[in-house]
């Protein structure tokens, strides 16, 4: 280990500490109630935190809040988790204003500003026309976000997308999408697919798709 990850690691571990007491809060404060919105709460408030110190603060509760979550990670400015139960991987970078429901994050994968991943797409039931929508349900699905994909800002997601696909900005993104796909649009459509493809690949991810 150079130098550099070394003081890193240092640096990590100090954090680490200092985030224990708010983590032990946390956790009496779950007993009492729903476990989700407390653990939400909680993600507000080290969202607000700015700089590097709200980045290593965010990095090194979340390490200790959800399951098999990296420190090495690196959340935004006002970024806001809703569910303990989500997965963060090494060298994910979130991108500041994100909203993240219930998910897992692969490797690698980066988030533009203002990303959304919602916690599927049945988290309101609203067949029944006789009773107002928040008091009909719903369920919330762990949505998998795969490793080495790219979200651009403002993207929408309420699907799981497989290991490196690319969402272009602003799109919704309402079906599973296939390894190395590359997808633009409101809903989001295939352009191409960046594996198959790697040789003719451009940087620009909403180029028409040649024919």
């Amino acid at each position: 280990m150079n130098t550099r990850r070394l003081l890193k690691r240092i640096v990590k571990t100090v954090f680490l500490i200092l985030v224990l007491p708010f983590y032990g809060l946390y956790r009496l404060l779950s007993l009492g109630g729903n476990t989700d919105a407390t653990f939400q709460s909680f993600s507000q408030a080290f969202s607000l935190v700015p700089g590097k110190i709200g980045i290593y603060l965010r990095a090194a509760f979340f390490r200790l809040a959800c399951p098999d979550t990296s420190d090495e990670i690196s959340i935004g400015f006002l970024t806001v988790m809703s569910h303990r139960n989500t997965t963060i991987g090494r060298g994910v970078y979130i991108g500041p204003q994100c909203n993240i429901g219930m998910c897992s994050i692969g490797e690698n994968t980066l988030l533009g500003s203002g990303v959304h991943i919602l916690s599927g797409s049945g988290q309101h039931e609203i067949a029944d026309v006789g009773r107002p929508i928040q008091e009909q349900g719903g369920r919330y699905e762990k949505i998998r976000i795969g490793r080495d994909c790219w979200l651009g800002n403002g993207a929408l997601v309420m699907a799981s997308l497989d290991n490196q696909v690319v969402v272009a900005a602003g799109s919704v993104v309402i079906q599973t999408v296939r390894e190395g796909d590359i997808v633009a649009g409101n809903p989001a459509r295939f352009i191409r697919n960046r594996i198959k493809n790697a040789s003719a690949f451009t940087t620009s991810p909403t180029r028409e798709k040649e024919g």
